[in-house]
């Protein structure tokens, strides 16, 4: 390892570019990368000898990471060095981000790594392209944050975050604020920390005071560094939620607010489900009122039909006493249940065999027949086959249950599944099972007398 990291991380001295080598650091010996680099050292068709020499070692060493043969890509790495010496200037240019991503992956998982070899050869890699500055000062100060060198990732973030180069500082201005976000994300861990030593303090405590006035401290900086960034059209969920959590904690709900509402119906801002999740339970803390949390819902349903908190909005919905939102209640649970990651919810089919009979009692058959009609071709086989009837009876007798009264209300009495359950001599269930058969003889849609 220590001659693969030593190879890595120098830089090629004049003597070294015109000496062909093949051979690897670690005696590894290549002889079709030999033959191709002896081409290049005699001229001839040099520059697709050469194209083809990196080409081909590229190859090798993405095939050795996706076997995670972390070794045998750090043996190809070495020759793939020479992609820096190559006469097409794209190449050129985007080889140093190419070597830095496939060299911090292998100094990542290689056995034989350590922190300090990968430090040295993100420095170095810094310097080779000053376009990749900061991409690879960000991701070196996470690669530190992993192994819980906090400090050391700071200082590195503080390093990139005053990095200038000529005009083309300002075509990176998207990055500097990420890395100035990212140590704003650092102090707020900070921050998280001292707020919970301050929890375990007496607020007559003298040491309350002090540490009440340096977790101030901290989130000023940390406020400065994430507020840049969160106005910037973008998806920034953890930086997001850090600086609502701050403002709300020194009671700048106003604030909080402002910063969730914008973040979820800002035009500029791509569409982002958990940006309607944050403002949700944030106007759930301040007690808003039911006619609130359901406008705010209404645009998650419509994102993610299928989301846990759907559950939530059929029981807000039904709470109203606005008709048309008893209507999308029904629909609203028909939508839950298209997903097959939601066709063992107990909790969604018992809200639907509920509200699917409280429906029909209303005389609301047309909003049933409306959900309905758009399903009846699918839904038969996707939840109420003769074999999920035998495999929710198995697994999950209650759920069999709620299930065989959707499905008897939607198709009669004939339906298979019905049939199934309803013919199980369960003497717990029983009783249920009666229920089921009383209400789908009186309630199901395809009842000629309803």
């Amino acid at each position: 390892m220590s001659d693969f990291s030593e190879e890595l991380i120098r830089p090629t001295t004049e003597d070294e570019q015109g000496e062909p080598r093949a051979p690897s650091g670690t005696g590894m010996c290549f002889p079709w990368l030999q033959k191709h680099i002896e081409t290049i050292a005699t001229g001839g068709k040099q520059e697709k000898d050469f194209a083809q020499t990196t080409s081909a070692c590229l190859s090798l060493i993405q095939e050795a990471l996706l076997k995670h043969q972390w070794q045998r890509a750090a043996e190809y790495m070495h020759s793939y060095f020479q992609i820096l010496e190559d006469s097409d200037s794209n190449k050129r240019q985007i080889a140093p981000e190419i070597i830095w991503r496939l060299g911090s992956e292998i100094l990542y998982y290689h056995p034989k790594s350590s922190v300090e070899t990968f430090n040295t050869f993100a420095d170095r890699m810094k310097n080779i392209g000053v376009m990749n500055y900061l991409k690879i000062s960000l991701q070196h100060a996470l690669y530190l944050l992993h192994h819980g060198m906090l400090e050391d990732a700071n200082r590195n973030l503080s390093q990139a975050e005053t990095w200038r180069y000529g005009e083309k500082s300002s075509s990176q201005e998207v990055l500097i604020n990420l890395i100035q976000a990212y140590k704003g994300l650092l102090q707020y861990y900070i921050w998280s920390k001292k707020k919970m030593e301050l929890s375990q303090l007496d607020e007559d405590d003298y040491a309350y005071n002090t540490a009440s006035q340096n977790m101030l401290n901290h989130s000023w900086k940390t406020s400065i560094n994430l507020c840049a960034l969160i106005q910037i059209p973008g998806v920034w969920d953890p930086f997001v939620k850090s600086y609502v959590e701050m403002l709300e904690f020194y009671g700048d709900q106003d604030g909080a607010r402002e910063v969730l509402t914008n973040y979820a119906y800002d035009e500029k801002f791509p569409s982002n489900p958990n940006a309607h999740i944050y403002l949700y339970n944030f106007l759930k803390r301040e007690k808003a009122p039911r006619e609130k949390l359901i406008s705010v819902l209404k645009i998650l349903y419509q994102i993610v039909p299928s989301h846990k908190l759907m559950l939530e909005f059929h029981r807000l919905l039904r709470k109203s006493e606005n008709e048309e939102h008893h209507k999308l209640g029904l629909e609203v649970l028909f939508g839950v249940l298209d997903f097959a990651g939601c066709t063992k919810n107990i909790t969604a089919w018992k809200y639907l065999a509920k509200y699917l009979r409280q429906t029909l009692m209303g005389r609301h058959l047309a909003w049933v027949q409306e959900e309905w009609n758009s399903r009846k071709n699918w839904w038969p086989s996707f939840h109420f086959s003769y074999f999920r009837a035998k495999s929710d009876w198995k697994e999950d007798k209650a759920l069999a249950c709620e299930k065989a009264l959707v499905a008897g209300l939607l198709l009669g009495k004939g339906c298979r599944y019905f049939r199934n359950i309803s013919k199980q001599d369960h003497q717990v269930l029983k009783k249920k099972i009666k229920q089921i058969k009383k209400s789908v003889k009186k309630y199901s849609i395809v009842n000629p007398g309803l």
